[in-house]
């Protein structure tokens, strides 16, 4: 079977962990030098579009074991430009009411022992990270989704899979975070190691830990996710049909570094 290629992908959070119609879907299973990943197909807003269900197709892989490079590496072997992603987050900041939509614009990494590169090997590359987000991704999401979505935020990104102590989460609006999330990174910048632009689409399930008379729960988070599914959805296809067929993600590593890295043997 000839390999399927697309420059859109869209890589689903907690509670989206499929995009299109049973009956409709190609999948592609795409070996890495991480390890194999399957990838799925289909039409989403006139476009061709590879997904991938971040937890997996039922929520089984945690956030620390998630095989983050084995999911971007297959992305960018197969053309991928520009990764629009959702997440579940909890807010630290009172100015993000759950039940938003957020397009974050930066994020604080807390996380620890997650393999965070691709230039571990032959050569170095110090990626630059000031606009983590790709700036102009960030612009067309803003334009595309109006006042259904808040248009900037920092996300606090912690290890999990445990969630926030009330000192944590106080700790965390202190140093300039409105949200907290568990998987953003390394996701993101290895996306930008390859030269692929991401945007995110938050969903705001909770309070974190910063309110006291509600318990927080993974439950609780999986039965927000799903009654707002339609609505998240409905803003990654607004965001699709804004894409240029010809973006391209700035050049923050040179790119016969990154052919390097897409030319090494699968596992």
């Amino acid at each position: 079977m000839t390999p399927l290629r697309t420059s859109l992908a869209v890589i689903g959070g907690s509670g989206l962990y499929s995009l299109f119609a049973p009956d409709s879907a190609k999948h592609q299973r795409i070996e890495t030098p991480y390890g194999p990943t399957t990838v799925s197909f289909g039409e989403l807003s006139g476009r061709m579009v590879a997904f991938i269900p971040r937890h997996g197709s039922g929520h089984s892989v945690a956030p620390h074991l998630i095989n983050y490079r084995a999911n971007i590496w297959a992305l960018g072997s197969i053309g991928v430009r520009a990764i629009v992603s959702t997440a579940a987050v909890g807010a630290v900041h009172p100015d993000f009411p759950v039940g938003s939509l957020v397009l974050p614009d930066q994020y604080i990494d807390r996380t620890q022992g997650r393999a965070a590169t691709f230039y571990d090997r032959e050569s170095v590359q110090h990626l630059a990270s000031s606009d983590p987000f790709c700036p102009s991704l960030h612009a067309l999401a803003v334009a595309a989704t109006g006042d259904e979505a808040i248009a900037q935020g920092t996300v606090v990104v912690i290890q999990g899979p445990r969630f926030s102590t009330r000192a944590e989460s106080q700790w965390f609006r202190s140093m300039g975070g409105h949200l907290v999330n568990m998987t953003l990174y390394p996701e993101v910048p290895l996306a930008s190691e390859l030269n692929i632009g991401t945007i995110n689409v938050a969903y705001i399930t909770d309070n974190d830990a910063t309110v006291s008379d509600e318990q927080l729960s993974a439950e609780l988070v999986f039965a927000r996710l799903k009654e707002a599914q339609p609505r998240i959805i409905r803003v990654i296809e607004k965001i699709i049909a804004t894409i240029d067929a010809d973006y391209s993600a700035a050049e923050l590593i040179a790119p016969g570094e990154v052919d390097a890295v897409l030319a090494r043997n699968p596992q």
